[in-house]
């Protein structure tokens, strides 16, 4: 049977397998130019038993350029305009884990840049379709150390087919299918001793060659699973505490699995805190060796830029704008290595001398271009990813203290212990606020660390020319940020610089000091301007809100122990970085809650478990010390 035609079939019989799912997960061991899950997205469109939400994870170890990407799909019928899509987040894919989401982020690629090798073991999220369109090496294999793709076609089952078949088996759930164009008949017998039934082949039993078959994971024991356990979204409800950017990041990814919500916050209108911020850039963080923080922000920086783009007006609430970083100190270099020439220059390289002119700074100034990095009016985030019919937003309640139910679950009471809402999953996301609230219920906490801020800002057209004249074309940071033509709080557009860091400060107090301090700051982030503005800061506004961080620099998320207190999660910490990680956050809850696969790579997932601040009867538990009450 011709490969095209087994992949058509596979396909026709994966349909019906899906049918009426609330998730569906694929595996494909080699992306290639997309064209397989491409199909499946296409497929997912026109079916109308389609599945609530479409997971598909692909692993290649070199991604295809985009103009091959391109071209594969032109050739079949209703994938061009899917791949145009695909192609639009097709940059800058590192060594690593790389979220695509479509269709108000209903179909989800998730791409794993390396070998199968090397991810297929780091994976924990079950699967219902494997296709296994190239071959898997053992890590230890003489095949993988000598870089053969091809699976050897050998009578003799071997070390690595039975490695294969057992990293594919483990992935599986009962019924789970694998249908695969690389498959030598000692993988086949290795199959088979792992738990799948062969339904049929594609070549002719006395074939040579490898074979391609389908097969349905159907052991005859109980298998010992280590896969996070899916967890059915229908009927539940949650309460959310905190109406800013966490809190509506978390409302909106549990919403669109299905979820109830119910938003709380002290405030009568969402985003009145650190939310409110004017506008804020979204940008990463570099680092010599491309470290955890590095990642993180390049991944949260994508996924925010496509919830943006799905949920925002671009140009008046946010702007693919690019930033333009000024190492000031030296700080924040790249990494000089050869993937980064190859792949990562999309996200961050070092400007050229346009770019440098464009923000008045002179030729040969230390600088990076940012090329994916953008601007955002926070609280424009937060009413957007809240007008969701199954989030239902609380104002003017505040949340005093939780009480744990006996029969599971959480009340959550005001100052006079009165009911405000009870569910059996709640998360708080109440930035500084998280810690009192904790401590009053005499629940452990994160030690969430204060860190005030204030900006300054003027409207456009109160400035001279000749200040007018010095306006970066782009938004620059390094020492502070700037940037002009966004919407300042009276609506006008606006410049607007800083912001001072000022820690172990608990109210967000307006300081007439500060604006000499972010003047000064301007004076060495952008000098020429910097000077030109320096009068225009007697008389600017001023804005300061109150972020919180952790020692370790990560946001904390998920439960803090699910075992002493069962449904009870935070998500908190995101400092200074809350339009960068808040949307990543909540997906990562989302994909904790729901067995899903990660966002990220798994180790910078666990990173973040606020879990790693918990006391255990040994001492800590994998971080700093949680703060008890």
């Amino acid at each position: 049977m011709p490969a095209a035609q087994a992949a058509t079939d596979a396909q026709q019989t994966a349909l019906s397998a899906w049918a009426n799912k609330a998730v569906w997960h694929e595996l494909e061991t080699g992306f290639a130019a997309g064209l397989n899950f491409l199909r499946r997205w296409r497929d997912w469109r026109a079916d109308a038993h389609r599945p609530g939400q479409l997971f598909y994870t692909a692993i290649d170890p070199e991604p295809v350029a985009l103009a091959e990407l391109l071209q594969a799909a032109a050739h079949e019928p209703g994938l061009s305009a899917l791949a145009q899509q695909l192609a639009a987040q097709w940059q800058a894919l590192l060594p690593g884990v790389h979220r695509f989401v479509f269709e108000r982020e209903r179909v989800l690629l998730t791409l794993c840049v390396g070998q199968a090798r090397d991810w297929l073991p780091t994976l924990d999220a079950a699967v219902d379709q494997i296709w296994l369109t190239s071959a898997v090496d053992s890590p230890d294999s003489p095949a993988a150390a000598d870089g053969i793709d091809a699976i050897d076609s050998r009578s003799e089952t071997t070390g690595q087919e039975r490695d294969q078949a057992r990293m594919l088996a483990r992935l599986c759930l009962p019924g789970s299918r694998l249908d695969g164009s690389h498959a030598s008949r000692a993988l086949q017998a290795e199959l088979v001793a792992a738990g799948f039934e062969i339904a049929k082949t594609h070549l002719a039993p006395d074939a040579a060659a490898d074979a391609g078959l389908q097969a349905r994971y159907a052991p005859h024991w109980q298998p010992r699973s280590a896969l996070r356990p899916r967890a059915a979204a229908a009927g539940r409800h949650t309460v959310v505490v905190g109406g800013g950017l966490s809190g509506s990041a978390v409302a909106w990814s549990l919403a669109q699995r299905g979820w109830t919500v119910e938003l709380l916050d002290q405030a009568d209108e969402p985003a009145a805190g650190a939310s409110a911020l004017p506008a804020g850039l979204v940008a990463p963080h570099v680092s010599p060796d491309d470290g955890a923080l590095s990642r993180l922000t390049r991944a949260g920086m994508r996924l925010t830029r496509q919830r943006a783009a799905e949920l925002l007006q671009q140009g008046e609430q946010w702007a693919a704008s690019g930033v333009l970083e000024h190492q000031v100190e030296g700080k924040h270099s790249l990494p000089r290595t050869e993937i980064w020439q190859q792949a990562g220059l999309a996200s961050s390289r070092v400007a050229n001398a346009q770019q440098l002119a464009d923000a008045g700074l002179a030729p040969g100034t230390a600088a990076l271009w940012h090329g994916l990095a953008s601007w955002l009016r926070p609280a424009c985030l937060v009413r957007a990813q809240l007008d969701h019919p199954a989030i239902r937003w609380r104002g003017g309640c505040r949340v005093a203290s939780l009480q744990a139910l006996a029969e599971g679950g959480w009340r959550l009471l005001d100052d006079a212990g009165i009911e405000l809402a009870r569910a059996e999953q709640v998360v708080i996301a109440a930035a500084y606020d998280s810690r009192a609230l904790l401590q009053a219920s005499g629940l452990a906490t994160p030690p969430l660390n204060p860190l005030r801020g204030q900006i300054s800002w003027g409207a456009l057209a109160d400035l001279p020319a000749e200040a007018r004249a010095l306006l970066p074309a782009a938004p620059v940071n390094g020492h502070g940020c700037f940037m002009s033509g966004t919407p300042g709080p009276d609506g006008r557009a606006a410049w607007i610089a800083g912001s001072t860091f000022e820690r172990s400060v608990t109210e967000a107090l307006l300081k007439p000091e500060d604006q000499f301090a972010n003047s000064d700051k301007l004076l060495r982030l952008l000098p020429a301007l910097g000077a030109a503005l320096a009068p225009a800061f007697e008389q600017a506004g001023a804005w300061a809100g109150l972020r919180c961080t952790l020692p370790d620099r990560v946001p904390a998320v998920g439960p803090l122990d699910a075992q002493t207190w069962p449904g009870l999660h935070v998500c908190a910490g995101m400092g200074a970085r809350g339009l960068t990680l808040s949307v990543l956050c909540g997906e990562l809850l989302a994909a904790l809650l729901h067995g899903e696969p990660w966002p990220v790579e798994r180790k910078l997932a666990q990173s973040l478990l606020a879990s790693r601040f918990v006391m255990t009867g040994h001492g800590l538990r994998g971080g700093p010390r949680a703060v008890l009450a």
